[in-house]
């Protein structure tokens, strides 16, 4: 057996170390296995601190930023491994996770997917695995039932689920190859929900595991602006899985019922104290008209063209 680390980076030099590093302690014995890091146009020296450190990573350089579908698409095709762990740049493996998603697949072969509980930097269980997006998703968040109806990511016991974070994602490379891999339409958010749905219609199971733990610290932008980008990019692929996955006559039914939840926030965060009204009031008006807007893609575009022009 070959196992491939596959960790995707922007921007994230030092946890990008920190990731490489847990994934050095968590190597199981035993099993050959590589380590593959596609630098998404790093602008901080992400790359050449991965070609200093002692190791062994292969490393992917792009000139150009391209979305995470087509990232973890390119590391799962480049890989040699069986198995393939798709992690972030700020995901860190807790020891012995690596060994406990590969026995969760090695010992269920309609298993495409493992995906591991992710915590945060406290150490405080994250939402991980939910049930695929549809009518009865949308009903449960516009009731304020979305945790206990739709995230399925609580309790011990490894099990068969919707869809997981790819984070620390481990994949079956055949299965993949088999789907055609991850849709690059889709740059950053809902790709590991679409790629876990036609996985689930090709007849493989998608499991989470919890008792394989990492801890995932999200360095993305969290300042206004970069958070409007984030808010953008969510709801724009969300409505792309709805379409895609649903139909356009149900996505579009489904858009003011997404939106409910946001309008009641963003009223009620006008009279509690450390709530933000302008995130919730965006959240609502981009579930209504997700085509609006621009998000990480945009930024993304206007990088790649002011470095073309260099």
């Amino acid at each position: 057996m070959l196992l491939s680390y596959c960790v995707v980076n922007t921007n994230g030099r030092e946890p990008l170390l920190a990731s490489l590093d847990a994934i050095e302690r968590d190597r199981p014995a035993g099993i050959d296995s590589e380590v593959l890091v596609l630098d998404n146009a790093s602008e901080d020296g992400s790359a050449a601190a991965v070609r200093a450190r002692d190791g062994d990573a292969r490393l992917i350089e792009l000139e150009r930023r391209t979305g995470k579908g087509a990232n973890d698409s390119r590391l799962l095709q480049e890989a040699r491994g069986e198995y393939c762990l798709l992690l972030n740049e700020d995901t860190e493996l807790h020891l012995g996770a690596t060994q406990r998603l590969l026995e969760s697949l090695e010992g269920d072969p309609r298993a495409a997917v493992a995906g591991a509980r992710l915590l945060s930097a406290a150490g405080d269980p994250q939402a991980c695995a939910w049930r695929l997006p549809g009518v009865g998703t949308a009903l449960a968040g516009a009731l304020f039932l979305h945790r206990p109806l739709t995230v399925q990511s609580g309790g011990d016991e490894t099990r068969e689920v919707g869809w997981v974070q790819s984070s620390a994602m481990l994949v079956r490379r055949e299965a993949a190859a088999q789907v055609g891999w991850l849709d690059p339409d889709f740059f950053v958010y809902s790709d590991e929900t679409d790629f876990c749905k036609r996985l689930r219609d090709a007849g493989w199971e998608i499991l989470f595991v919890p008792g394989a733990e990492a801890v995932h610290r999200d360095q993305m932008a969290t300042d206004e602006a970069g958070a409007e980008r984030r808010i953008v990019e969510y709801h724009r692929n969300r409505d792309r899985y709805l379409r895609k996955h649903k139909g356009d006559l149900t996505a579009f039914l489904l858009r003011p019922l997404l939106a409910f939840p946001y309008l009641v926030r963003t009223i009620g965060a006008l009279v509690l104290p450390g709530h933000s009204p302008r995130r919730y009031w965006t959240h609502f008006r981009q579930a209504l008209r997700p085509g609006r807007g621009k998000g990480i893609r945009e930024a993304a575009e206007r990088y790649n063209r002011a470095h073309a022009a260099r």
